[in-house]
């Protein structure tokens, strides 16, 4: 068992940097283009930098392109994000162009393809003990939670899905979640739950 686990792992860090590399070289036309529009649109940086843990729960930097405004208020604090989130933004989260520099996330070695979306720094100690199991997997672009509700469904759920696909995981699996993603991705299901520009801050409450 442990030696199949082994082999899994190997064979899907094989499938990450091919795939990601491949995607880097075929989509950097549409990255370069989307960097401008976001330039042009949001301003500087067009890259998104934010800390999130990984396996194990170490922390790492994730990059996205960048989705929201630095609106402020007459005191200089952050609009509410539903105000800081323009057209370009909900454009490039719903089609999840905003997703693409993750791709060398997946290159670095601190995420996968697939495996539970890596969520704030701020939630790590508001998991319950199954709920933090998710971390025992590299997080991914897209997981099981993803293609199966995504933003629209509650935490509990979502969480339990981190989990049933670190209990499940294999390569069968990943590409399945994979040929899902392509589907939800074109019909931009689950992008926000009702009311939220993606999901209510995860407060530890378990009926959530």
């Amino acid at each position: 068992m442990r030696r199949d686990r082994r082999s899994y792992e190997a064979a899907k860090r094989a499938i990450d940097v091919l795939v990601a590399c491949a995607l880097l070289l075929l989509l950097w036309p549409v990255m370069a283009v989307v960097a401008v529009v976001v330039r042009v649109a949001l301003g500087s940086p067009v890259i998104f930098r934010q800390e999130r843990p990984g396996k194990g729960g170490q922390i790492f930097v994730m990059y996205k392109f960048r989705t929201m405004s630095d609106a402020r208020d007459s005191h200089g604090e952050l609009l509410p994000d539903e105000l800081r989130l323009g057209r370009v933004g909900r454009l490039l989260r719903s089609t999840s162009l905003d997703e693409l520099p993750s791709l060398w996330n997946v290159l670095m070695g601190d995420m996968s393809l697939v495996g539970p979306r890596p969520l704030l720094v701020e939630y790590l100690p508001l998991y319950s003990a199954e709920q933090a199991r998710r971390h025992e997997v590299l997080p991914g672009l897209t997981g099981l939670a993803q293609v199966n509700g995504r933003n629209a469904i509650k935490w509990k759920d979502k969480l339990a899905l981190d989990v049933e696909y670190v209990e499940r995981r294999s390569l069968l699996l990943d590409a399945k979640i994979m040929l899902m993603t392509l589907s939800k991705v074109v019909r931009r299901d689950g992008v926000a739950m009702d009311g939220y520009v993606s999901a209510p801050f995860f407060t530890g409450d378990p009926d959530m």
